[in-house]
């Protein structure tokens, strides 16, 4: 991927957490470009409520226009954490709203702590 622009770090609740945390990214590869302006409203509606997420470290949301994908990579204290977040309401109707628009993928590993540059450096979507 050669041109992927991101959000500024959003930090969450948990930010300066030490390790062992949990990174996860997300990237969701639309079948229409014309979806992306909603699917951005929609990401930027739901990183608002990242303040306020128990467990959450921190994120970027990110897109590659060329390639009509788009995502987040983030950080959460643990799998609880995540999962309680995939819950959410609004992550939720999103979701719904959007799954029949493209295919997801995403990946979750351990890290040992929070190295931000190295982080995106090493799992630049």
């Amino acid at each position: 991927m050669t041109h992927t622009l991101r959000s500024r770090w959003i930090a969450g609740p948990a930010a300066g957490q030490p390790g062992p945390l949990l990174a996860a990214l997300t990237d969701f590869c639309m079948h229409r470009l014309i979806d992306l302006p909603g699917i951005a409203r929609r990401g930027r509606s739901l990183s608002r409520l990242w303040p306020s997420l128990p467990g959450a470290v921190g994120m970027w949301l990110w897109v590659d226009l060329a390639g009509r994908r788009c995502g987040s990579l983030s950080v959460w204290c643990g799998e609880d954490d995540l999962r309680a977040f995939v819950r959410v309401p609004e992550h939720v109707r999103i979701v719904r709203e959007y799954r029949h628009r493209g295919t997801l993928r995403s990946h979750t590993w351990q890290i040992d702590g929070l190295d931000r540059a190295a982080l995106w450096r090493a799992h630049t979507p």
